[in-house]
C-alpha cells in the first residue's frame, strides 16, 4: 500500500491543548472508520504552524477525500518513495 505524507498548514497548531488534539483525532478517526479499512492514519507531527501527518492509503485521491470528509487542510500530498535513517548508511 502507498504511504504519504500530508502537510497540513493549521496557524497555531502548536500551541493546540491536548483537548484540541484529541478532537481533531477523533473526528479524523471517524471519517476513517466511514471510509473503510483502504486507508489507515500511522501518525502525525505537530510544529509550530503546521501539521505532517503519514498514511497509508490506496492513491492521493483518497487522502484528499479524508481532508474533505474531515474539514482539514491538505495543502501538500506527497507519495512517499523511500525511507532512510541511520542504518541505511551501514550498506
Amino acid at each position: 500500500m502507498p504511504k504519504f505524507l500530508i502537510e497540513r498548514e493549521i496557524p497555531g497548531a502548536g500551541k493546540l491543548t491536548p483537548a484540541e488534539l484529541q478532537a481533531i483525532s477523533q473526528k479524523s478517526c471517524a471519517v476513517l472508520h466511514q471510509m473503510g479499512p483502504r486507508i489507515q492514519w500511522l501518525h502525525s507531527y505537530v510544529t509550530d504552524d503546521k501539521i505532517y501527518c503519514v498514511y497509508l492509503a490506496p492513491d492521493e485521491q483518497s487522502v484528499r477525500e479524508h481532508a474533505t470528509k474531515g474539514g482539514f487542510p491538505a495543502n501538500r500530498v506527497s507519495r512517499i518513495r523511500s525511507v532512510i535513517d541511520p542504518t541505511t548508511a551501514e550498506g
